[in-house]
């Protein structure tokens, strides 16, 4: 029995009709005409192309429902992303195009099937795709998919800038920037307040002085970071920073500035070769002197004569370990007291004005440069020689396990610690090409952990990245005829670091 006869006999089976033995001949004869067979063949082929139909279908609505995983963009960052249609769930796509394409900054290649480009507007958009299965013809109608893609729009412009209360009693300007000359070197500083405070209107806590002393050829900077929950911090980071300026208006007379340079002169062989090994001239201090020195008070040198009055017996290296450290351990305690004062002054409590203090005094001898480094908090100081083939850490941070947490100059327990004269450094450099100074809202983005401040490849690094090796290509020309070098710190300092959002202070010495 062909195929013609079972269908034909099915078909009337299923009708409920049966062929009896009287009409098998007939049956036989009805299959055999050519009228029949050829219905019976136009029925398996409408079925076939049902089936066809069917199958088409079928394909096109699983490409229509296929999730395409185009990653997000963001406005102002290179995008680049391939519609890749040689996937498994895609491979029935025989044609594709993309017209009409329509996002800004974005283009799409046919080629390639790569859209990329620099997205300028947010939001989510549609790419409108056409394209056609196997098994259509080429003049068959394209069939439409909507892919979805999100822009994401660029963090900073969620960012508000809104001023700070200009009627607030200790109201500082939110931004700062500053560019002079400083002895035989050029000073280059910006404080700028942080997204996080613009984004409220809060303050700049962060501060910063500098001087030089022509009569004495000492030049000073310090730089401060007032503690974010402490109420009044942005008073406490300037007064810190004003009194520092104070002390050595002071200090810096002429007999002292003598003494120093005898001192400085008659050791600085040592001193060099203490800088050479890491070691601290306060190590020629005796557990006595440490102990005499560390009252309160700080020790008192502030009159020359204290000095001319020590025993002959004593040697040359001493008085300087004593005279140095003396004169950084004054200073420190002078800002504390001002501070004291001014809480008491005003009502507040002494935390109120919680605050980071690094400051550095350097001159140029012949023999070199001499560099005073003191710091509390978590804010380095960083020297970088001539060439960039060696730098010195000049303090420790009060971070992490040696440090144990942050510590400010408001508090009266760093003068009485055993550790307090370590936060003192005394450095000696045929010369620098850099000094720096900076809060944690460039430590903490730039270098990532208190490790990497050890490490000159991240030194150098971070020097290229002031050059204009960033994502953001903003670049500071370290050149004393350059008028622009205060602007071009202060927008270089506004690079985007993801959850780094903190006031920035630094000061450069070039």
């Amino acid at each position: 029995m062909n195929d013609t006869s079972k269908y034909i006999q099915r078909l009337l089976e299923g009708k409920g009709i049966s062929i009896g033995n009287r009409h098998i001949t007939l049956f036989d004869d009805f299959v055999n005409e050519s009228l029949n067979i050829d219905a019976v063949k136009q029925i398996f082929l409408n079925q076939e192309q049902i089936m066809y139909n069917w199958e088409l279908k079928t394909k096109i609505q699983d490409i229509k429902e296929y999730n395409f995983k185009i990653p997000n963009g963001t406005v102002g960052k290179q995008y680049s992303a391939s519609l890749d249609f040689k996937v498994q769930e895609l491979s029935n796509i025989i044609y594709t195009e993309i017209t009409h394409f329509s996002l800004d900054g974005l283009n799409y290649d046919n080629e390639t099937e790569t859209i990329s480009g620099l997205p300028k507007l947010s939001g989510d958009f549609k790419i409108e795709l056409k394209f056609r299965v196997k098994g259509e013809k080429e003049n068959s109608e394209l069939h439409t998919k909507l892919i979805p893609i999100i822009i994401n729009p660029d963090p900073k412009s969620l960012w508000k800038n809104i001023p700070s209360d200009d009627k607030d009693p200790y109201w500082k300007t939110d931004n700062l920037s500053d560019f002079q000359p400083l002895g035989h070197k050029s000073i280059v500083v910006s404080s700028k307040r942080g997204r996080s405070h613009a984004n409220v209107g809060s303050f700049r806590d962060d501060d910063f002085s500098f001087k030089f002393y022509e009569n004495s050829g000492w030049s000073i900077v310090s730089v401060a970071d007032g503690a974010g929950a402490a109420k009044y911090s942005r008073k406490g980071s300037q007064i810190s920073c004003r009194s520092i300026l104070n002390f050595f208006d002071n200090f810096l007379n002429e007999n002292n500035a003598q003494i120093i340079d005898q001192l400085l002169l008659e050791n600085f062989s040592i001193i060099d070769e203490i800088s050479k090994d890491g070691n601290s001239p306060v190590n020629s201090l005796s557990d006595d002197d440490l102990a005499n020195e560390n009252d309160h008070q700080g020790a008192d040198i502030s009159d020359a004569s204290n000095l001319e009055n020590a025993t002959t017996k004593e040697s040359s290296s001493s008085r300087l370990s004593k005279y140095i450290y003396g004169m950084m351990a004054n200073a420190a305690q002078f800002v504390h007291n001002q501070l004291s004062e001014f809480a008491l002054e005003n009502d507040m409590i002494l935390k109120d004005l919680h605050s980071t203090l690094i400051f550095s005094l350097f001159k140029k001898y012949d023999f070199g440069y001499v560099i005073l480094s003191f710091g509390v908090g978590d804010c380095p100081i960083g020297v970088i020689n001539t060439d960039e083939t060696d730098f010195k850490l000049m303090n420790w941070l009060d971070v992490g396990e040696y440090g144990g947490g942050t510590r400010f100059i408001t508090m009266p327990e760093i003068f009485s610690s055993e550790k307090f004269y370590t936060r003192i450094s005394l450095k000696v450099f045929e010369d620098f090409s850099f000094l720096f100074l900076m809060t944690d809202g460039i430590y903490d983005p730039k270098f990532v952990v208190e490790a990497n401040l050890e490490k000159l490849e991240c030194w150098k690094d971070f020097i290229k990245d002031l050059k204009g090796e960033n994502d953001e290509k903003t670049k500071v020309e370290f050149d004393k005829s350059n008028f622009e070098i205060a602007d071009q710190l202060s927008n270089w300092m506004d690079f985007w670091s993801s959850g780094n959002h903190d006031d920035r202070t630094l000061a450069i010495i070039f």
